[in-house]
């Protein structure tokens, strides 16, 4: 299974730990299995974000 997926499947067990019943606990699954899915794609290697967390070693600093 690919890590993508089974993060995509961890944040929805998460989030669904967290629901119990409603429209707003659905949005909390929704969330919760994005986060899971991005985290997936980002040990999988198909999502690079060095960019947004500032991770770019070839700067120099001042």
């Amino acid at each position: 299974m690919r890590a993508a997926a089974l993060g995509l499947i961890t944040g929805l067990i998460a989030g669904l730990a967290l629901a119990f019943g409603g429209f707003s606990e659905f949005l909390i699954v929704v969330v919760f299995g994005a986060i899971g899915l991005v985290v997936g794609k980002v040990v999988d290697g198909d999502l690079d974000i060095t960019r947004y967390v500032g991770a770019d070693r070839r700067r120099s600093r001042r």
